[in-house]
């Protein structure tokens, strides 16, 4: 029996030393810069030579450009859509193009533009996309960095300039990294709420509010203020609209700005700092203080005063204040139309929606809590940088409002049956704890910035569908949300702020299952109609005669370049049907994410044995139970996952690496 038990733990090492070597490893011809992931599971890297597509499940090199002085925020999606932009800077001469993700070719290209793609805003009905472009945005870490943003407004489809407008003032600008000797690194306006387009009008959120007309440019209503209140990133709320109204905060107020005059209709004031907004209903539900990350070195700070407010969207009336919360507020989420859930630094909080009477409060025991989710069982899950824990919030409810004990022996009866049974001892409070602490070994700051980035993820990918399905159960709709066709570099820089400030933003980065295509997937005969669950449509390109200016006539020569500037291009070398059977793969993938549902929230940490080494733990959010594993000793401070093929993604040199998510 003895060699029986040693041959098994031999053959666990094997195991365990086998699957720490990358799924696969594309070698590229420089060190890698950068690297994004995209919602087709398309990997865009940058090199100091080149820009790559790489098949973010096979490795496969899909495409490359020979494109010389690309950094990390030279590259931007254009959600919804089958297009990136590439803003390239080569000394006088600057160029923003607009490229075909899936084969590297342009579709059009202004050279009125310098800087980079910092965030947009595009309507495909329209055919209209919104820029806001910062040229020279380079500093050292730890300095305040301003710049003066440009806007460009194009038609989509062409690439035709249709307005632009210079701030008035330079603002300040967040660095894309913390931490020490960084050298020169890149400055974003993460800081800074995305640009909207709604109702024809273009909502920009820098120097304040301000709307104008999204074709003509013509401004429509302003009001300035300061943004980033004592130096904190994203202290105001997105903005969130219903039928009649779009609402925006700042300054201590919520605003409702009629969608179809465009003017200020009500004012709800003295609030406070309001960095979360929702709509359930006539209600406007604003949370008011929080935690934030301070912009000049990243760390996490407290600002008051604390507490969630009703506001009736009719007339602006505050209906009620709840003021019982403590210091490290967390976002707000719903378990149903008429329970809220916060979490502060001491306890979890149910409040009734109605009134804003606390319903009751339990004890959560997690050191600096900073965001409460539900899972799919509806369950609380309350959580730190190093540890989450579970709470039936049916209880907690259920001990408010004195349901019949048959009522709880029904419940707790099915949940058992579906999910096992559960620790439901008075002692523990939770119904599972996880803690999962950062490695010892290692610099601290560096293991700090990992543990930060893994946890995050949940945020970016599974938390964001959770946190929507979440919504649609407490009857928000998803349509009052309004990050689906904005991008902001946030999203591939999302461990650069706070956890708080991620959970309150999640449920709004939903991906849409509407795309409009415009490269080689438009001009492939019987692809649309392969890919079942997506809503893919094609523009109307203008035609000759109405045209207007040289400009788009300039744009549409660009729709079909010359090959040279690509240097491999992997669907234009396959026949008809291996292109479609690649292409439909793509928009399988980009489906996938759509429908994406989240099971698990990482911790960098030492793993058990039979690993016995550093690497990530994936905890799942409904059972608490530690169920993947991903043997990566230290990996770059960039890593990703994708959550559609099980991999994460690291940088080593010149090789951009995909490793695999082990089992329990």
């Amino acid at each position: 029996m003895k060699g029986l038990a040693l041959l098994l733990c031999l053959l666990c090492f094997f195991a365990a030393s086998h699957q720490a070597q990358p799924a696969w490893e594309a070698r590229l011809d420089g060190r890698v810069a950068f690297y994004q992931t995209t919602d087709f599971g398309i990997v865009l890297t940058g090199t100091e030579n080149s820009l790559y597509a790489v098949d973010g499940q096979t490795g496969e090199r899909i495409w490359r450009k020979a494109t010389r002085g690309l950094n990390e925020t030279s590259i931007t999606p254009i959600p919804s859509t089958d297009l990136i932009l590439i803003s390239t800077d080569e000394g006088k001469k600057s160029r923003l193009e607009a490229v075909d993700i899936l084969t590297g070719k342009s579709i059009w290209q202004s050279e009125k533009v310098k800087g980079d793609v910092l965030q947009l805003a595009v309507e495909p009905e329209a055919d209209l996309i919104a820029t806001v472009l910062v040229k020279d945005a380079r500093g050292k870490a730890g300095e305040k960095l301003k710049r003066k943003p440009v806007v460009h407004v194009f038609q989509l489809s062409t690439g035709e300039e249709l307005w632009k407008k210079d701030f008035d003032n330079e603002i300040e600008m967040m660095p894309s990294r913390f931490g020490e000797n960084l050298g020169e690194i890149s400055f974003t306006l993460d800081n800074y709420r995305a640009p909207l387009i709604l109702d024809g009008r273009l909502f920009l959120f820098y120097e304040g509010a301000t709307s104008y007309d999204a074709r003509t440019g013509k401004e429509k209503n302003r009001e300035k203020f300061k943004v980033n209140e004592d130096g904190l990133a994203l202290t105001e709320a997105d903005p969130v609209f219903d039928d009649k109204y779009i609402y925006t905060s700042g300054r201590g107020k919520v605003r409702a700005v009629n969608r179809k005059s465009g003017e200020v209709e009500w004012e709800a004031k003295d609030l406070g700092v309001t960095p979360e907004m929702a709509i359930v209903g006539n209600v406007l539900y604003v949370r008011t203080g929080g935690q934030f990350t301070r912009i000049e070195d990243g760390e996490t700070v407290e600002k008051g005063s604390f507490g969630v407010s009703a506001i009736d969207t009719k007339n602006g009336k505050t209906l009620w204040r709840y003021k019982g919360a403590d210091k490290g507020l967390t976002n707000f989420v719903f378990s149903d139309t008429n329970t809220i859930l916060i979490a502060d630094k001491d306890d979890l909080i149910l409040i009734d929606a109605r009134n804003g009477k606390r319903l009751n409060k339990i004890e959560h025991d997690i050191e600096r809590a900073q965001f409460v989710l539900i899972n799919e069982r509806g369950d609380a899950v309350v959580g730190g940088r190093d540890e989450i824990a579970g709470f039936r919030v049916s209880s907690l409810r259920s001990q408010a409002s004195n349901q019949s004990t048959f009522q709880n022996i029904k419940f707790n009866a099915q949940h058992e049956k579906q999910f096992g049974s559960l620790d439901l001892r008075p002692e523990t409070k939770a119904l599972w704890r996880v803690k999962h602490t950062a490695p010892s070994r290692g610099i601290l700051r560096t293991v700090a910035g990992i543990a930060l980035r893994a946890t995050a993820l949940y945020f970016r990918y599974g938390g964001l569908a959770t946190s929507a399905l979440n919504l649609t159960r407490g009857g928000l709709s998803l349509a009052q949300t309004v990050n689906s066709f904005r991008w902001s570099g946030l999203r591939n820089r999302f461990s650069t702020v706070d956890l708080t400030t991620l959970a309150s933003n999640s449920a709004k980065n939903y991906i849409s299952r509407q795309i409009r295509v415009y490269g080689i997937a438009a001009r492939t005969p019987n692809f649309l109609n392969r890919v079942n669950g997506l809503q893919i449509s094609t523009p109307t390109l203008p035609t000759a005669s109405n045209i207007r200016g040289k400009i788009i006539g300039k744009a549409i020569d660009k729709a079909t370049p010359s090959r040279a500037d690509v240097q491999e291009n992997l669907l234009e070398r396959l026949d008809p049907i291996r292109r479609i059977e690649k292409l439909s793969d793509y928009f399988f993938r980009r489906k996938r994410l759509a429908e994406l549902r989240g099971n698990y929230m990482y911790f960098y940490t030492d793993l058990p044995k039979p690993f016995d080494k550093k690497g990530l733990v994936g905890v799942n959010v409904h059972t608490g139970e530690d169920a993947r594993f991903v043997l990566i000793n230290e990996p770059d401070a960039e890593f990703v996952t994708d959550e559609t093929v099980g991999l994460l993604y690291s940088a080593n040199a010149n090789r951009l690496q995909a490793f695999e998510f082990l089992r329990k």
